[in-house]
């Protein structure tokens, strides 16, 4: 004898066909948005390096690179002394997968005082 009646039959079968899409598209939400976080934490960190750089009184070039070398594939760095401030701003572009939706920009920026004798 069944426990289950004939109304029953795939029930399980098909709750499981509604839910697991659903699932899936939480998960790929969640992991864009740890990606997104950690490219901009990389931002932000590339900006201090090149900030200190620049401080130091490295050259434009040198700064540059120093950011671009922690700095995500892509990123575009933008260095500026005004009065006695090193500013460097990091910026990078995101696209997820090989789906081409819209792409997700962030940005690092970081200010650090010039080093004594550096001219601004």
């Amino acid at each position: 004898m069944r426990s289950a009646r004939a109304s029953d039959r795939g029930a399980v079968t098909v709750e499981a066909a509604l839910t697991l899409p659903a699932l899936l598209i939480v998960l790929a939400v969640a992991v864009g948005a740890v990606t997104a976080a950690d490219a901009r934490l990389a931002c932000a960190d590339a900006a201090r390096v090149g900030a200190r750089a620049l401080a130091r009184g490295e050259s434009g070039e040198l700064a540059r690179e120093a950011a671009l070398d922690a700095a995500p594939v892509g990123a575009e760095v933008h260095l500026a002394r005004d009065g006695g401030t090193a500013r460097v701003t990091v910026t990078a572009e995101l696209r997820f997968g090989r789906v081409h939706v819209h792409p997700v920009g962030v940005r690092g920026t970081a200010a650090v005082l010039l080093e004594p004798g550096i001219p601004p």
